[in-house]
């Protein structure tokens, strides 16, 4: 399992990739499998851990990203053989490798952050196995092997009655999470906001959300841990995922679910496969829609949310699901 080293795995707070990495790791270790975790020094798992990053990078400045990705890269390629697949969390880099060794890689496709990226997932396609996160997020000039949805360990979620009275913003703060547009619809609504998340974005932080902050009911609580996020999710009326991109998943918006609460979400990327308007949140295409999708919360059942997050986004279900394709692979019985 090669994980990303810009956090921990898993995650103290922000580390959507890492966290995956942790989930389908202890999800395969309990299902019988011998893994091996290619992490930071720092994480926390019942597999096989290997480091060679001390920490992550967005979390110790003196660990440099470069020379740590490639010594992290090479640890895992230079011990190929040991493995039957190699699971890539990491990102498009470890393909540069995938033709120097006979074990497949597998490559969970978490995004693309740029189309400059493209071509190096295009100029390992004939051999590659990329599993696109959603339906929405495939490529069409690539292969993929299957997409499978994250799943979440639910018994870390509690259900809550959504009784604090606020709606919720949880992520990271930057113009594609639309933070300042939650801040709108909060407002107009009438209802305080509380703001969660890491600020990916200082000068947008500074001059779109730190204005706003102390007043109207609004308020930023920062990046938050497990059991502060659970709290959160729990207590609010619903979570506002208004996002400015067409957003490959969202594990924000499944933990929300987990708990209980409903999500009103702009109808991009992964959204409406994620979500079931009308019955677990408010598909909108603008704030105006989002404004009056607050409005309509009482038509929707805490229960349906909760239900719908056993159902489709288990952590057994998406590790049962990678089980299944590295079975495959290994078998050779898909590309």
């Amino acid at each position: 399992m090669l994980a990303s080293i810009a956090h921990s795995v898993p995650p103290r707070s922000y580390g959507p990739w890492e966290q995956v990495a942790s989930t389908l790791t202890e999800g395969l270790v309990a299902r019988g499998h011998d893994v091996t975790l290619f992490a930071t020094a720092d994480s926390m798992t019942s597999a096989r851990l290997h480091a060679t990053a001390p920490a992550g990078y967005e979390e110790d400045a003196s660990v440099d990203a470069k020379v740590h990705e490639a010594l992290h890269i090479a640890a895992v390629f230079e011990r190929a053989a040991q493995f039957d697949v190699i699971s890539n969390q990491f990102d498009f880099l470890p393909l540069a490798f995938s033709r120097l060794v006979a074990t497949p890689v597998v490559t969970t496709v978490h995004g693309f952050s740029s189309e400059r990226i493209v071509p190096v997932y295009q100029a390992y396609d004939d051999i590659a196995h990329y599993v696109s996160i959603s339906d929405s997020d495939r490529h069409p000039s690539l292969t993929y092997a299957a997409t499978i949805h994250h799943g979440i360990e639910l018994d870390r979620f509690d259900v809550g009655a959504g009784d604090g009275g606020y709606l919720l913003f949880l992520g990271r703060i930057h113009p594609d999470k639309g933070t300042a547009v939650a801040i709108d619809v909060a407002r107009r609504a009438g209802l305080p906001l509380v703001i969660a998340g890491v600020v990916h974005d200082q000068a947008y932080f500074d001059t779109e959300v730190a204005p706003h902050v102390g007043s109207d009911g609004i308020s930023y609580v920062g990046p938050v841990g497990p059991v502060e996020r659970d709290r959160l999710l729990g207590g609010a009326a619903a979570l506002l995922h208004l996002i400015d991109f067409a957003e490959p998943f969202g594990l924000s918006v499944v933990e929300s679910l987990a708990t209980g609460t409903p999500v009103i979400a702009f109808s991009r990327g992964s959204m409406p496969e994620l979500l079931r308007d009308g019955v677990t949140g408010w598909l909108v295409a603008d704030a105006d829609e989002a404004v009056d999708a607050v409005a309509r919360l009482d038509r929707l059942d805490r229960a349906a949310c909760r239900i719908d997050a056993v159902t489709r986004f288990s952590a057994a279900r998406m590790v049962a699901d990678y089980e299944r394709l590295f079975s495959r692979v290994i078998s050779g019985h898909v590309r």
